[in-house]
């Protein structure tokens, strides 16, 4: 099965768990010497209305995605255990 990075990017993310919204697929992480995607990340909930940024982002393995749909990508994990720190950003939000 191939999919584009295009296809992946409008797709909401939903925990089987316990129902959870995650939000949208921001980015992927991609293994370069295979070409393969590894994981999935889903930038975490704003702070105050989104204007004093977003919380960690949620990385999501490959692994754990269960259902794929035209719009909702359903995965099995546990949220609090795959979130990551947001890398802060270097002068004037630039790296």
């Amino acid at each position: 099965m191939s999919i584009k990075f295009t296809d992946l990017h409008c797709k909401e993310v939903i925990c089987v768990s316990d129902g959870r919204r995650l939000g949208f697929i921001s980015d992927a992480c991609v293994c370069l010497p295979e070409g393969t995607i590894s994981a999935i990340v889903v930038p975490g909930p704003g702070r105050f209305f989104g204007l004093l940024g977003c919380r960690d982002d949620y990385v999501i393995p490959w692994g754990c995605i269960r259902r794929m749909g035209p719009d909702i990508v359903l995965v099995d994990v546990k949220p609090d255990d795959c979130r990551v720190p947001r890398a802060k950003p270097g002068l004037f939000g630039l790296i």
